[in-house]
């Protein structure tokens, strides 16, 4: 392929939506791989695009280390974490994957990824157990030998389909792709990038036994203290984590996307428009231009009288959402042929889903938005496939041409031209 940089990758390889983004907003690289900054993965979570920079920042071992230092711990953790440590931090893309899943899954699953590796029952985990669940609620686990079928098959259950799709074709994967070709495309300091031989390039960073192959491709993980990895366990890694103090990173990682999105539209107010709360649903949703105008001029028609939302509506709605599935399967089970629902049976199949309700205004606000003929009753399918998009963020992918497929061809490709 002869790419040197990330940019030349993503024009010439169809990746993942995902795969792609992680490449356009990392700005930081250490031993030819690279890592986002926690400024950096808020960007890439509400951001179309980076901030502007002449090129990434390449980190010594040194300033790794000093990075590490500047993570706080566990229990220091708030709603401000990203946004504080702004660069002082490194994110690797498995992390990224991880971090993605944190936004759009309720913390039910993760307790029951969390049960399932506390064998002892002492309520918390260790690096290595937590590792293998980063990798799974990420999309990317690896076939682990310790693990049995049932329990796999049962963690399995935990991620979206698509996820579990993903997962099952990590071997065929790991098959198909030669380590050491893997290795060249995604190292972005091989051979040429600066006029390195492949002796040198070998010399500067390691034989590659000392790096471990990501599932995704994207990364050879090796020993680098990342910003999640200390600070869950520690500086020295030997700290065990507790669900309760995960529960509450979770927690306070979703307020913090959730507060960047509603400052973005509330200008300093405590409150946001209602065609400002449409705007925030429909931003990341695969609407052409007339449906999102639709949508938007069906909102200003049925709103009289402006109540604002606040940002505590905002954010249970959000959280909502985190239950998309249960909320789906709860509809299927109560409706017949898919009728449409009403206001209450809107509400209170909410409530069961998510133990929380949604205020009346806020509800009749998505009524003004989703219900088409203006009956007073929801079409939940419309409503629910288009909450779908803007629970994926944009990172969900529709083309068959895209992803691993088009991948591996352009390397077997690549391969037979190499012969």
């Amino acid at each position: 392929m002869g790419l040197n940089q990330p940019e030349e990758l993503t024009k010439s390889v169809k990746l993942t939506s995902r795969e792609r983004r992680f490449i356009k907003f990392a700005s930081v690289e250490h031993g030819g791989q690279l890592y986002m900054t926690p400024q950096d993965f808020l960007e890439s979570v509400v951001e179309q695009e980076p901030r502007p920079r002449l090129k990434r920042r390449i980190l010594t071992t040194k300033e790794i280390e000093h990075l590490r230092d500047q993570v706080p711990p566990l229990k220091k953790g708030s709603p401000q974490m990203f946004r504080n440590m702004r660069d002082k931090g490194i994110i690797s893309y498995t992390e990224y994957l991880f971090l993605l899943s944190i936004l759009t899954k309720p913390a039910s699953g993760f307790q029951i990824a969390f049960n399932m590796f506390d064998t002892d029952g002492n309520q918390r985990v260790d690096k290595n157990e937590f590792l293998v669940i980063q990798r799974l609620l990420g999309g990317s686990l690896k076939e682990r030998k310790d693990l049995d079928p049932n329990s796999e098959k049962a963690l399995l259950a935990l991620v979206s389909p698509g996820a579990r799709r993903a997962a099952e074709r990590v071997a065929q994967r790991a098959a198909e792709r030669p380590p050491s070709f893997m290795e060249k495309i995604f190292s972005f300091a091989w051979k040429g990038k600066r006029g390195m031989s492949a002796e040198d390039a070998e010399e500067a960073h390691g034989p590659h036994d000392n790096y471990v192959n990501d599932d995704q491709g994207l990364q050879r993980r090796h020993n680098v203290d990342t910003l999640l990895q200390v600070h869950f366990f520690g500086k020295k890694g030997t700290n065990d984590l507790k669900f309760e103090g995960f529960r509450q990173f979770m927690e306070n990682l979703q307020t913090e996307v959730l507060e960047l999105e509603f400052h973005e539209f509330s200008k300093g107010h405590e409150t946001i428009s209602e065609v400002d709360f449409a705007k925030i649903l429909l931003r990341y949703t695969y609407l052409d231009t007339d449906e999102y105008d639709m949508y938007l001029d069906r909102l200003l028609d049925r709103v009289a009288d402006e109540h604002g939302i606040s940002f505590e509506e905002f954010k249970t709605f959000c959280q909502f959402l985190n239950n998309l599935e249960d909320f789906t399967i709860a509809m299927r089970m109560y409706t017949l042929a898919d009728h449409p629902i009403s206001k209450e049976e809107f509400q209170r199949a909410v409530r069961i889903c998510t133990g929380v309700s949604q205020s009346p205004q806020l509800v009749s606000t998505v009524f003004a938005i989703f219900d088409a003929d203006g009956d007073g009753r929801l079409s939940y399918k419309e409503f629910i496939a288009i909450m779908k998009d803007r629970l994926h963020r944009g990172f969900k992918s529709y083309a068959k041409n895209e992803g691993w497929e088009a991948f591996k061809t352009c390397v077997k490709q690549e391969m037979k031209s190499s012969v």
